[in-house]
């Protein structure tokens, strides 16, 4: 957990609050929602390094898919964390590919915001 390896790194203790969050249910979510209400400075900073990773691979798949219609980020997590998706660390990570920028740079990256999407699909072919 990126979360773990900051404070280790830091030799920053997590703070009871923090702990007390964590233990009572999704330790990730709970470091979100600190990150994302700036409540402690090393849970923005894993938040942000999760948002560098995920555009970093993201570009990579875009890259290895030739996604041209776009990329559609999908599931829980994206919609939870749109702000920090919307601040430049994810695009910045995303079209960071050298001399391929200008390909990234011309693929729309959108996050499906509707948590029923991928039900559609299957709904569908049931349907038929």
């Amino acid at each position: 957990m990126l979360h773990e390896f900051l404070c280790q790194y830091r030799h920053a203790p997590i703070p009871d609050w923090l702990r007390d969050e964590m233990q009572g249910g999704d330790a990730a979510a709970a470091i979100a929602n600190a990150a994302l209400n700036e409540r402690d400075d090393l849970c923005v900073e894993a938040l942000d390094w999760f948002v560098r990773l995920y555009g970093a691979e993201a570009g990579n798949l875009a890259l290895k898919t030739m996604s041209r219609g776009g990329l559609y980020l999908g599931g829980g997590i994206a919609p939870k964390i749109l702000p920090r998706l919307q601040n430049g660390i994810f695009l910045n990570a995303f079209f960071n590919k050298g001399r391929m920028r200008p390909l990234l740079e011309a693929m729309p990256v959108r996050v499906i915001l509707n948590d029923r999407a991928a039900l559609y699909g299957p709904a569908l072919h049931a349907a038929r």
